[in-house]
């Protein structure tokens, strides 16, 4: 393992590098993934190389590479997002950048090591996230885990053509410690 920073049986998640931009920036400029982020602008490995340098001076985002446990292949990103610690909240995001990983439980994997560092070790009490309606995948991982919908942002995302709603989940504290 390389640097790892949180562990579990499959992956472990790591602090990104720069020498990680080339592969990050390439995962996000993908249409197929670029498709289920909010992001629409092309990434260039500069913008990524900054980005990883800002995140990882921030005490208000928490963003981990993650890795493959057994072959140490770095597979995608994970953190949190918006650290607001008076209020105890962040927003949780994730992508798998390795389309032949996706349904291997992977990204389930990174959730929960995510979960369990922001309930666990940061005493944070509710993590939220925003996921597209026809990302089938990821809602379905999201309410295994534990999130709850609580909202729909009515068309607030438009691609392909049409506009599509944003689904707002979240987890509290609560409801995570009840499932241990």
């Amino acid at each position: 393992m390389k640097n790892p920073y949180l562990i579990s049986t499959k992956v472990y998640l790591r602090p990104l590098e720069r020498e990680d931009a080339p592969v990050v920036a390439a995962w996000f400029n993908d249409p197929e993934i670029r498709r289920m982020i909010r992001r629409q602008q092309p990434i260039n490995l500069l913008a990524e190389e900054d980005y990883i340098a800002k995140a990882n001076q921030s005490e208000h985002d928490l963003v981990l590479g993650i890795a493959v446990k057994e072959t140490d292949r770095l597979i995608g990103a994970a953190g949190l997002h918006g650290i607001d610690f008076k209020n105890r909240h962040a927003m949780f995001g994730i992508s798998i950048g390795v389309k032949e990983e996706w349904g291997r439980g992977y990204g389930t994997a990174a959730t929960v090591l995510v979960l369990q560092h922001a309930f666990e070790t940061l005493n944070l009490n509710r993590i939220w996230l925003h996921v597209y309606e026809d990302n089938d995948r990821g809602i379905k991982v999201y309410e295994k885990i534990g999130f709850q919908k609580e909202g729909v942002l009515r068309q607030d995302n438009y691609r392909d053509g049409r506009y599509w709603n944003t689904i707002t989940m979240a987890m509290l504290r609560e409801e995570w410690m009840a499932k241990k």
